[in-house]
């Protein structure tokens, strides 16, 4: 019974880890800069027009940028003290994957010792192309003053298609969560 818990257990530990996909988070920012004085945003309207995704996604973005910086305790304002961006970068991944068998099977005749229907099984080349978009989004974090970018957190990950709405709010918003997990950043 513990043999079979512990296989099922394993089981479902892989299948729930294979279905998350890794996103490679990288962040550049002003050392010079104290974090703790920032506590109000507003997106930037100029830079967040420019954005070349469809209006349905940008807002799911928005959404879940909105989410994550709220609940790190920022404010949305009129007059902010930063205006965060957003921008979008896709391009398309091609896997060529080359399998060579060699034939391994023989084939059988009757009797005992060496038989002379024996031969050996045949090569086979099995080719497979795999496609699929690498996406990266980039979150900026702009003085409302002075204009200078502050701070820069990027995603990168293999953008999967999702029909469903609900599920792509929720990919979008773990993919930001990731992203701003960076932020503030902690000084060394």
């Amino acid at each position: 019974m513990k043999k079979h818990l512990l296989l099922a257990l394993t089981f479902v530990a892989t299948l729930s880890l294979s279905s998350c996909h890794s996103i490679k988070v990288m962040t550049d920012y002003d050392p010079s800069v104290s974090f703790d004085n920032y506590n109000t945003y507003a997106f930037y309207k100029k830079g967040i027009d420019q954005v070349q995704v469809s209006d349905l996604d940008k807002r799911r973005i928005l959404v879940a940028v909105e989410n994550s910086l709220q609940n790190k305790g920022f404010k949305a304002v009129e007059s902010p003290q930063i205006l965060v961006n957003i921008f979008t970068k896709e391009e398309a991944k091609v896997d060529v994957f080359n399998n060579n068998t060699f034939g391994g099977a023989w084939g059988m005749g009757w009797g005992w010792g060496w038989n002379p229907w024996m031969w050996p099984g045949m090569g086979m080349r099995n080719t497979t192309v795999s496609t699929s978009a690498q996406g990266r989004l980039y979150i900026d974090f702009i003085d409302a003053n002075s204009k200078k970018l502050l701070w820069q957190g990027s995603g990168e990950g293999v953008l999967e298609p999702q029909s469903d709405p609900i599920k792509k709010q929720e990919v979008i918003q773990k993919f930001v969560d990731q992203i701003l997990a960076a932020y503030p950043p902690q000084k060394k």
